[in-house]
C-alpha cells in the first residue's frame, strides 16, 4: 500500500526529468541558459492561470472561460494604452476591475441559479472570445515599449540584475525555512506527525538547490524575470490561502463533500464566489503577461490556455471532482506542460502534432485522476 503514494510522488519528477533529457538529445539549445529563462517566462504565465484553476476544481467546480478571459482583458488594456493614450497603470487597473467583476458575476449566476459551472463558463467562453474580437476590432494590437507603455510591456521584459536575483533567492530560502521549521513545531505540538530530520534536510537540500540553480541559470542569461516574480507571489499566496486560512478550509470541504459542509455551517455559496473572484484576478494577471508576452493583442490571445491550466493541476494531483491538490503539485504540473511545450516549439514541430500531444497529455492526466480517485475510495 505505501508504494501507490511514493509512486505518485515521484512520477512528476520523473516525468519532467523525462521531458527534459528526451529535449535536451534532440536539441542541445534545450538547457542552454537563454531557452531556460524563456521557458520560466512561460512557465510563469502557465503557473499562474494554473494557480487561479487549482482553487476552482478544490471546489468540484470548473472554468472553461479562463482562456478567453486571458484574451479579453490583455485587449481592453492594450486598447485603453495604444489606442486611448491611457497611462499604462491606470489602463490595468481597469482590466482588472472589468475581470474581477466579470467572474465575480459568473461566481454569482452559478450558485444562485444553481447552474452547473461547466455550462456557464462554457458560454462565458464564447461570450468572452466575442467581446474580445469587438474590442481589438478583429485587429492587431501592438504592445512596445515606450514612454508611456513601459509598466505593460516591462511585465515580460524585465530581469532583475543579478545581484538582486541572488539576493532574493536568499530572503525567499530563509522564509521557507521559517516556515517550515514553524510548521514542524506546531505539528509536533499537536501530536501530530512530521517527517524525519532526514526527509526534512533533504528537501531543504533540493528546494535550496532548485531555488539557486534557477538563479544562476537565469543570471547567466538576463537574469530572474519579472514573471517569475509575479507566479511566486501569486503562489505564495495561493498557499497561505488553502493551507493556513478559514476559506482555505472551506474550499476543500466543500470539493470533498458540499452536503457535509452545508450542514456544518459552511457558507458555501459565499466561498464558491470567493473561488470565481480569486479566479478573475489570475485571469488578469495572466492576460496582461500574455498579451505582453506576445508582443501584442490578436484574436489568438488565449486560446486553448484554459486547456492547459486544467492539465497543469491534474497532472499535478488536482482531483476534478475536489478536495484533493496542492499548490506545489500545481506548479510542477504547470513546469511539465511548460517543458512540453517549449521543447516541441524548439523542435519546429507542426502545429497537428502540438494540437494532439495537448490533447494525449490532458486525457493521460484525466484517466489518471479517475484511476486515482478510484484507487482512494
Amino acid at each position: 500500500m505505501k508504494t501507490r503514494p511514493q509512486l505518485q510522488h515521484f512520477a512528476m519528477p520523473l516525468a519532467l526529468i523525462g521531458i527534459c533529457v528526451f529535449f535536451a538529445l534532440r536539441e542541445s539549445a534545450f538547457l542552454g541558459p537563454r531557452n531556460l529563462t524563456q521557458l520560466i517566462v512561460e512557465f510563469s504565465i502557465t503557473g499562474t492561470l494554473a494557480l487561479g484553476m487549482f482553487m476552482i476544481l478544490l471546489t468540484g467546480q470548473i472554468d472553461l472561460s479562463v482562456g478567453s478571459g486571458v484574451g479579453l482583458v490583455g485587449g481592453i488594456a492594450a486598447v485603453l494604452v495604444f489606442q486611448q493614450g491611457w497611462p499604462a497603470p491606470v489602463a490595468m487597473l481597469a482590466a482588472f476591475a472589468v475581470a474581477i467583476l466579470l467572474w465575480t458575476l459568473m461566481g454569482t449566476l452559478i450558485v444562485r441559479q444553481r447552474i452547473p459551472s461547466f455550462i456557464i463558463t462554457l458560454g462565458g467562453l464564447l461570450i468572452f472570445k466575442g467581446l474580445f474580437w469587438l474590442v481589438i476590432q478583429n485587429s492587431t494590437i501592438p504592445v512596445s515599449r515606450g514612454d508611456q507603455d513601459n509598466l505593460y510591456s516591462l511585465l515580460t521584459t524585465y530581469y532583475l540584475p543579478a545581484s538582486i536575483g541572488l539576493g532574493l533567492a536568499a530572503i525567499v530560502l530563509a522564509t521557507l525555512g521559517v516556515m517550515a521549521w514553524r510548521g514542524r513545531v506546531t505539528r509536533a505540538a499537536h501530536g501530530l506527525p512530521v517527517r524525519s530530520t532526514g526527509k526534512e534536510a533533504a528537501l531543504w537540500l533540493a528546494t535550496t538547490v532548485g531555488v539557486l540553480g534557477v538563479v544562476l541559470i537565469c543570471n547567466q542569461s538576463r537574469g530572474v524575470p519579472l514573471t517569475l516574480l509575479i507566479l511566486s507571489a501569486t503562489a505564495g499566496a495561493v498557499a497561505f490561502l488553502t493551507q493556513h486560512t478559514p476559506f482555505g478550509r472551506y474550499l476543500y470541504a466543500i470539493g470533498g463533500n458540499e452536503e457535509a459542509a452545508v450542514l456544518s455551517g459552511i457558507a458555501v455559496n459565499r466561498v464558491l464566489v470567493g473561488a470565481y473572484l480569486l479566479m478573475g484576478v489570475t485571469v488578469a494577471l495572466t492576460g496582461f503577461m500574455t498579451t505582453a508576452y506576445s508582443g501584442a493583442s490578436t484574436t489568438t490571445v488565449g486560446d486553448l490556455m484554459e486547456l492547459d491550466a486544467i492539465a497543469a493541476c491534474v497532472i499535478g494531483g488536482t482531483a476534478l471532482r475536489g478536495g484533493r491538490g496542492s499548490v506545489w503539485g500545481v506548479i510542477f504540473g504547470a513546469l511539465i506542460m511548460t517543458a512540453l511545450l517549449n521543447g516541441m516549439t524548439l523542435l519546429a514541430v507542426s502545429p497537428e502534432i502540438k494540437f494532439i500531444a495537448r490533447g494525449a497529455v490532458l486525457t493521460i492526466a484525466v484517466w489518471m485522476d479517475v484511476k486515482l480517485g478510484r484507487a482512494s475510495r
